[in-house]
């Protein structure tokens, strides 16, 4: 038991039977206000009050009853209650205590509702909705085609069950592959982005199908609003007149309708006999297969037509075409080493043709022996690069295919790779930039990473964004390096979505886990590399002096959440004086590195967030909310 005197607090126990310290706070101000908070939510405010008495305390305490004990508590749901006990009840052995106490009154009584900042979670967690049920204890719900992201914590939120929509597949790759399931009296009130007013509810259903960043709409009342993942502060109550329709992928819907379950049944036993006709048809085609089988001279002779339709194909990119001699010679027998990866050396060279143009040579290591599809699948590769122009990649000159050498030629950057002055690489020649240059570098590689995702004919995913492969120009331009070399080099994994690429430090969790890689992967690793331009150091430390900083990760998100970002940039005169941008530098690169890929913005939206030109809303913990496995 507690006395609650003016100024002092109640913390509610995180759970039913967790009392370590929960979410919620009631607190006795020093002006009598009793006031309800949020012990955490990801707002600009950090505890959210979202109940108060409004009342002003006279000093005079509530006189007792005679014949009841009171208790007053804040509960691990957030709702205050006042309990009585009979004084006169025995508390003899075998009798449990708290059995016996009856709840009186609780307040507030709509805490399903009352949860609604711009921001944050709700009652329950993200992408999970709250109903008031039996004992006004608000209870967390999963909609359709989601689960719980912690089945023993509800108050977590769900997760989809379902890989989310692709905005970067081909237009129309995933039409017809979404239902909007319907969900009354149920609304998730925050976090729209478009709106529309006097349509008809087939025009917003319409809306969200054709839109790949809608995952659900709320309409009432002729009104229509789009929402993106993750949902927040849902809630269903018989008083809202509205509903949501929800976006699930067609094979997650248990809402299927008679019709479409007998569509589906036909398909299926159509299937199966297609099944039987192929697997006898198959004996004959095998046969065929092996009696037209070519001995090896014929392979031979395929493989050199390839090779010539490949160097055509690279050439039409007006891409140069060097001998190996002619690379030994530029390079001086590769003798001066620029850097190296997992993908191959990098040698400097000079073009005497070029009226002595230097160049990067980089020989493509651990090449296995190459059949058809490999050459002709580099060639198509390197045609989409070589195609390539903006001023922030670097630009890829010429390449030499000779028998098993292979070799890429790219303009020569004067100041090294971003990892050289960020981090005082090589022997140190490279100065460390200044603040200012550093968000000049962070806004031009987000620029290249958008030309190479939405405004290349062929999007091309980078699968390695790291200081390394970001190089400096002459004048401290960024251009991003390397871009699509990983993937061509593993001929073996270009054939899955799911093969690991890249350094670890940089990976997105993706990479580990049975689901599709997109784009978001690079979205992930920027995040990385942009709290490493802000920080000035690696992101990860392991002779760090103390421990809680060498993970940078977890030391930039706890700096943020307890308000000491300065502690980021304490050594920096320049970004101490710029702090409004520090934070919003670190809240771009916490967006970017959520777990989730449907909660990280697009390299189009993190343009605009650094820039300024959008408001950067509260980030999550970037460990809080795991993607579906």
């Amino acid at each position: 038991m507690q006395t609650l005197a003016r100024g002092t607090e109640l913390i509610a126990k995180y759970s039913r039977t967790n009392y370590s310290n929960g979410r919620f706070k009631f607190m006795f101000q020093t002006d009598g206000n009793l006031v309800a908070y949020t012990t955490f939510y990801p707002q600009t405010v950090r505890n959210y009050a979202y109940w108060a008495s409004a009342t002003k305390s006279t000093g005079n305490n509530q006189e007792p009853t005679q014949d009841l004990h009171q208790r007053l508590t804040i509960d691990h749901d957030g709702v205050i209650r006042l309990y009585a006990y009979p004084k006169q009840s025995s508390t003899s052995a075998g009798r449990r205590w708290p059995a016996e106490w009856t709840a009186l009154s609780f307040t507030p009584a709509d805490i399903c509702g009352l949860m609604r900042a711009d921001t944050g979670s709700g009652a329950c967690g993200f992408n999970s909705y709250c109903q008031i049920e039996d004992a006004q204890f608000p209870n967390c719900k999963c909609p359709n085609g989601y689960k719980f992201l912690d089945p023993s914590d509800e108050s977590r939120g769900c997760l989809k069950t379902f890989p989310p929509q692709d905005c970067s597949s081909s237009a129309g790759e995933e039409d017809g592959q979404f239902d909007l399931v319907e969900m009354v009296n149920t609304i998730f009130p925050s976090g729209d982005y478009e709106y529309y007013q006097s349509i008809s509810e087939d025009m917003c259903r319409d809306l969200c199908l054709s839109d790949c960043l809608c995952d659900a709409v709320t309409y009432e009342s002729a009104s229509c609003w789009k929402k993106r993942a993750p949902l927040t502060n849902g809630y269903m109550d018989q008083e809202n007149t509205g509903k949501t329709l929800l976006k699930i992928r067609r094979q997650n819907s248990t809402y299927s309708t008679a019709g479409e379950r007998k569509k589906n049944d036909q398909s299926r036993k159509l299937m199966a006999t297609a099944g039987w006709v192929l697997l006898g048809s198959s004996v004959f085609v095998n046969l065929m297969f092996i009696v037209g089988s070519c001995p090896w001279r014929k392979k031979n002779r395929r493989m050199n037509r390839v090779g010539d339709e490949s160097d055509e194909a690279m050439e039409s990119a007006n891409l140069q075409r060097f001998t190996y001699r002619e690379m030994e010679s530029a390079t001086g027998g590769f003798k001066q080493v620029l850097g190296s990866g997992a993908s191959g050396t990098v040698y400097k060279g000079v073009l005497g043709e070029r009226a002595g143009e230097l160049v990067a040579v980089k020989v493509l290591d651990n090449m296995p022996e190459r059949d058809g599809h490999d050459v002709r699948e580099f060639a198509t590769e390197v045609k989409i690069i070589g195609g390539t122009n903006h001023k922030n990649l670097v630009k890829l000159v010429g390449y030499c295919n000779e028998g098993q050498h292979l070799l890429l030629v790219y303009e020569f950057m004067s100041n090294g790779s971003l990892a050289d002055s960020l981090f005082g690489g090589g022997e140190g020649t490279f100065p460390r930039p200044n603040w200012y240059t550093r968000t000049q570098i962070a806004y031009s590689v987000a620029r290249g990473l958008v030309y190479l995702h939405d405004e290349c004919s062929t999007q091309i995913i980078h699968c390695d964004i790291k200081p390394q492969n970001i190089l400096l120009d002459q004048g401290m331009t960024a251009r991003i390096s390397d871009f699509g070399i990983s993937k061509l080099m593993k001929t073996d994994q270009t054939r899955t979505t799911t093969a690991i690429r890249g350094t670890k430090g940089y990976l997105a969790p993706e990479w580990f886990r049975n689901v599709p890689v997109t784009a978001k992967v690079d979205v992930h690793s920027f995040g990385i590399v942009l709290l490493e331009l802000v920080c000035c150091r690696k992101s990860f430390l392991l002779d760090f002096e103390k421990e809680e900083e060498m993970v940078l990760v977890d030391w930039a998100y706890d700096c943020y959440s307890r308000g000491k970002l300065y502690k980021l940039v304490e050594k920096d005169e320049d970004a101490m004086e710029d702090l409004k941008k520090v934070e919003r530098f670190v809240k771009v690169a916490l967006w970017c590195i959520q777990e989730d890929p449907s909660l990280r913005p697009g390299m189009k939206k993190v343009v605009h967030m650094l820039e300024g030109a959008v408001l950067v809303s509260e980030p999550p913990d970037p460990s809080s909310f795991m993607s579906a496995i």
